[in-house]
Order: structure tokens, then C-alpha cells, then sequence
């Protein structure tokens, strides 16, 4: 990005005739000079952008490949947080509500949940065939309650695979912020096509301003504004309240609630704290 500022060459003051035309063609090279190198920097951000996005899939199969299962914590703090979603305590039905999680990858939200509410029914999907494994392969995993699948969210439809307007509850993890900025909207727009009116989106995710993002920016492994690629090739945004809240409410979702918690880390063996940030935020289709 350049910002355009008032500096010392615009505050030159030539006399005028020949001199005053001599600044007029200089002032115009410099425009033109600025026009060129923003549009070179918008072509290596667009080429960047395109590469990490075109071998996403690889990357995210290594991450899967190399981590397996142990990267991430099983989410038990789930049914604190969000649990009066879950809940069917109020349903006389045999049937429970039906949820959707978009990028499950090992299962560590999906299993504490069936494990937490029996009558839970769960759809889950990832985009890497690795991760779809794990899933399949955890001694957990039952296909009666568990309905996983192989998709990329931001191009292949989900009422393919589930039935439109019959999800109770959408959860998001860490997962919004690894899609292009610019195809978000796709993604909100088909995730609204299978919940039901008035479900809900759970969402949970890296929040502008924190550590992660610092050290990212600092390496200069920027993609664009606030999108960045990480060493193993996975990228990740941050958000801001703001943009969140607009992005849902553009696909015609109502914010509930939004909010940024932080938390600060410390590292003893590095010695250096962390000021981790997180957006939290509730969404309901209208």
C-alpha cells in the first residue's frame, strides 16, 4: 500500500514561465511514477495471493500430514461458551439439533460435542483429504450421529451434500480466516443456503492486533491488508469487529454478539509475553 502525503517536492515553489512548466511536468512524472508502482505492487500482491491460494489444498494436506491429531486441543470449553446452542433440553423429540462445522480437520471440535450432547447430530467437512481421515480414523468417529465430507467451502455447494435449510447451528474455528478476503462472501452465502431462518453461526477467530499477525508483519509475509502466508504456506486474516459484523451482514446474517477477547501468554523459555487476540462473535440468519 502507498499513502499519498503532502511532502517536500509538492512544497517546492518555482517561479513561473519556463520554470513553473518545469515543475507541472515533474509534479505529473512523479503521479505517474506513483500510479506505476501501485499498480506493481497491487500485481505482486494479486500473484502472491493467487499462489497461496492455488496450493492451498497442498499445503493444509502437509499440515494434517505432519501434525496428525496433536496440533490442536480437543474444544471442551465449547459447551461453557456456546452450550444453550447445543442444548436439547427443551426438545421432547428423539431427535437432536443438527450441526454443521466447516474446516473440522482432526475432529476437535466434533467429538467433544457428540460426547457432550448424545442426542447431537453432526455434519463436517473439510477440504483436505488428510484431515477427512483423521476424522474417519478416530476411534470416536460414528457414522450414524457424524456425517463428514470432502469440501472446499468457497466453491463447492453444501446443499449438495446437506439437505438446504435443515442446519440448527454453524460453527466457524479458526477457519474463516484462512479463506481469501476476497472470497469470504462466497463462503457465508453457502453456508446460509443450509441453515435453517433464524439459525445460528458460531465463530471464533484471530483478531486484529495480535501476536501472531505482529510477527508476520514484521517478517513482511503479507498477502494483503491484514491476510498474511505462514512459513508452512497456510495463511491467515485477522479480523476486526467491524469488518466481521459487515461481511455477515452483507449475506444477510444479524449480529448477535461480537466481541475481542485477549489474553496475554507468557513464553519463560523465550522469555517474552504474548498478547494474544481473538474475535468471538454470534450470527443468526434472518
Amino acid at each position: 500500500m502507498i499513502s499519498l502525503s503532502t511532502g517536500s517536492f509538492r512544497g517546492q515553489l518555482l517561479p513561473p514561465t519556463a520554470a513553473g512548466n518545469r515543475y507541472v511536468s515533474q509534479v505529473s512524472e512523479f503521479e505517474s511514477g506513483l500510479s506505476i508502482s501501485t499498480h506493481q505492487d497491487d500485481d505482486k500482491a494479486n500473484r502472491t495471493e493467487h499462489y497461496y491460494s492455488r496450493n492451498s489444498l497442498k499445503f493444509w494436506n502437509k499440515f494434517y500430514k505432519r501434525h496428525k491429531d496433536k496440533f490442536f486441543k480437543d474444544r471442551h470449553y465449547l459447551k461453557k461458551d456456546w452450550g444453550k446452542y447445543f442444548s436439547d433440553d427443551d426438545n421432547k423429540s428423539a431427535e437432536g439439533k443438527v450441526v454443521l462445522e466447516v474446516g473440522c480437520g482432526a475432529g476437535n471440535t466434533i467429538f467433544p460435542l457428540i460426547d457432550a450432547y448424545p442426542k447431537l447430530y453432526v455434519h463436517a467437512c473439510d477440504f483436505s483429504p488428510e484431515a477427512i481421515d483423521l476424522v474417519k480414523s478416530n476411534t470416536s468417529f460414528n457414522d450414524d450421529r457424524i456425517n463428514v465430507f470432502l469440501c472446499d467451502i468457497a466453491k463447492d455447494d453444501l446443499s449438495v451434500q446437506i439437505k438446504p435449510s435443515s442446519v440448527d447451528v454453524a460453527i466457524l474455528i479458526f477457519v474463516l480466516s484462512a479463506v481469501s478476503p476476497n472470497k469470504m462472501l462466497l463462503v457465508l452465502q453457502n453456508l446460509k443456503r443450509v441453515l435453517k431462518p433464524n439459525g445460528h453461526v458460531l465463530l471464533r477467530d484471530y483478531a486484529a492486533g495480535d501476536f501472531a499477525q505482529v510477527k508476520l508483519q514484521n517478517k513482511n509475509q503479507i498477502i494483503s491488508e491484514n491476510f498474511y502466508f505462514r512459513e508452512d504456506g497456510t495463511c491467515s486474516f485477522y479480523f476486526s469487529e467491524d469488518f466481521l459484523s459487515s461481511l455477515f451482514v452483507t449475506c444477510g446474517f444479524k449480529t448477535v454478539v461480537v466481541n475481542t477477547y485477549c489474553r496475554e501468554i507468557e513464553n519463560r523459555s523465550k522469555n517474552i509475553t504474548m498478547s494474544r487476540r481473538w474475535v468471538r462473535a454470534i450470527f443468526s440468519r434472518l
